[in-house]
């Protein structure tokens, strides 16, 4: 059974390349001083930015808890960024290859977007289970894989939480195969929304130990 939290918030800065130690360091002493257990931080490969997931355990109960710890957050470390904090909450779906716990215990995850127009969402969920979820489950690399949905987001739809530890060019064999590539076109000719935020993938590094 999985043990993925029911509700995990997605937090991310970006900044300039040189200000990215300073935005991880700045944050991870932020996060240490908190009293919030679970908390990971990443830092983008493929962005210049930090990104963290934590787990809420206790739902919404939390809200004022949050809303002061990020006032904090945003002192101690937004002025290191080039804009403001990027949030969303993401509600727990399924997991075809859990993690051990809330979140992947892994040296990288990648995050994968998807916004689904929803008068097609159920179909797109049995799809995704004969297609996307069987290439995760046969994938070797792909350490855990846990399919999210936004609650509350300026990137709507789905995202999936995807936890690895090879290198990242072995990871990504899989998603870039000729299997793959067609399951990517008969997303985007049926499922997915149209616009440059309909489908992004992104790969992080994480920080903490």
């Amino acid at each position: 059974m999985s043990a993925s939290a029911a509700l995990i918030t997605a937090t991310e800065l970006f900044a300039k390349p040189e200000q990215i130690d300073a935005v991880a360091e700045a944050w991870q002493a932020h996060n240490d001083a908190s009293g919030f257990d679970g908390r990971i931080l990443y830092r983008g490969l493929e962005s210049n930015s930090v990104l963290e997931l934590a787990p809420l355990h206790h739902g919404f109960e939390q809200m004022e808890e949050l809303r002061a710890d990020w006032w904090k957050l945003w002192e101690a470390v937004g002025p290191l960024g080039e804009g403001d904090f990027r949030r969303q909450f993401l509600q727990f779906v399924e997991a075809p290859k859990p993690a051990a716990g809330a979140l992947p215990d892994t040296h990288y995850v990648q995050m994968r977007h998807v916004e689904v127009v929803p008068r097609v969402y159920r179909q797109y969920r049995a799809w995704r289970e004969e297609t996307i979820f069987d290439v995760v489950r046969t994938t070797d690399e792909v350490k855990s894989f846990q399919a999210f949905h936004s609650l509350a987001s300026t990137e709507p739809g789905v995202m999936f939480v995807s936890g690895f530890d090879a290198d990242p060019a072995k990871y990504m064999e899989a998603f870039t195969s000729p299997r793959y590539q067609q399951i990517v076109r008969e997303a985007g000719d049926t499922y997915i929304t149209g616009g440059d935020n309909g489908l992004y993938t992104r790969i992080y590094e994480r920080v903490t130990a």
